[in-house]
C-alpha cells in the first residue's frame, strides 16, 4: 500500500506542476483511497508545504506584498476556522463537500477557460476567505486561490512567489491544528521525509515535462479527471 500511496504523491506533484495548480487538489482524492479523511488531510498538507518552500526560496524577490496582505490575511483567518470545524463534521459529509467543490471548479475552468476577476479589495477578501476556508476544511483551497491570483494578472514571478507564500501561511495555520487533534499517528511519521523527497523530485520532473507537452491541453485532461473524481465522491 505504501508504494502505491507514494506513487500517487509523485503523480500528483508531476501533474500539479504541469497543469499549473496545486498538487493537493489531485493528491487528496487519491490519498482518500488509502486513508480516512483526517489522515489523508494531514499527509497531503505536509506534502503540499514541501513544494511551496522550494518555490518561495527561488522566487522570494517577486513577492507582491499588497496582494499578500489583502488576500493572504483573510486566507489565514478562515483557514483557522475551517480547520477547527473538521473534527465536528462527519467525514462522509466532508467528502461530499470535496466532491461538489471539485465538480464546480473543473466545470467552470473547462467552460470559461481563464477566469477573469478584477483585483479589488472586495474580490481579494472574498477569494482569500473562500480559498482559506476550503483549505482548512477539505484541504483543497489552492485551486480557487490560483484561479483568483491568475485572474488578477500578476506577472509570472510574482504569481509563483505570492501564491506559494500564501499557501505556506495557510499550511502553517492548519497543520498544527490537525496535529493537535491527533490526525497524524506515530506509525506514519516515517512518511514525512519520504514525502519531502517525492515533492522535490516530482516538481523537477513536472518542469521537464512542461517543455514537451503543451500545458493548456494537458490541463484540460487533468480537469476532466478531477471532474470524474468529484462525481465519484458525491455519489458515494
Amino acid at each position: 500500500m505504501e508504494i502505491l500511496f507514494f506513487l500517487a504523491a509523485f503523480f500528483s506533484e508531476v501533474v500539479g506542476t504541469i497543469a499549473g495548480f496545486g498538487s493537493s487538489t489531485i493528491f487528496l482524492p487519491l490519498a482518500l483511497l488509502f486513508f480516512d479523511f483526517k489522515k489523508a488531510l494531514i499527509l497531503v498538507a505536509l506534502f503540499h508545504i514541501f513544494g511551496n518552500l522550494g518555490r518561495i526560496g527561488f522566487f522570494r524577490f517577486g513577492l507582491d506584498k499588497n496582494t499578500l496582505i489583502k488576500f493572504g490575511l483573510p486566507s489565514v483567518i478562515f483557514t483557522l476556522i475551517g480547520a477547527l470545524l473538521v473534527s465536528y463534521i462527519p467525514q462522509n459529509f466532508l467528502k461530499a463537500i470535496l466532491g461538489v467543490f471539485l465538480i464546480l471548479y473543473s466545470l467552470v475552468a473547462l467552460w470559461q477557460g481563464n477566469l477573469s476577476v478584477k483585483e479589488t479589495i472586495t474580490n481579494s477578501l472574498v477569494g482569500g476567505s473562500l480559498s482559506g476556508f476550503l483549505a482548512g476544511l477539505i484541504g483543497t483551497g489552492g485551486a480557487l486561490r490560483g484561479a483568483f491570483l491568475t485572474a488578477f494578472g500578476l506577472p509570472k514571478e510574482k504569481y509563483i512567489a505570492t501564491s506559494a507564500a500564501i499557501a505556506l501561511a495557510v499550511d502553517l495555520t492548519r497543520i498544527p491544528i490537525y496535529l493537535s487533534q491527533g490526525f497524524l499517528k506515530s506509525n506514519l511519521y516515517w512518511y514525512i521525509p519520504v514525502l519531502l523527497i517525492i515533492a522535490l523530485i516530482g516538481s523537477f520532473t513536472g518542469k521537464q515535462i512542461v517543455k514537451i507537452i503543451p500545458q493548456k491541453q494537458f490541463k484540460k485532461v487533468v480537469l476532466v479527471a478531477i471532474l470524474i473524481i468529484g462525481i465519484k465522491f458525491v455519489i458515494k
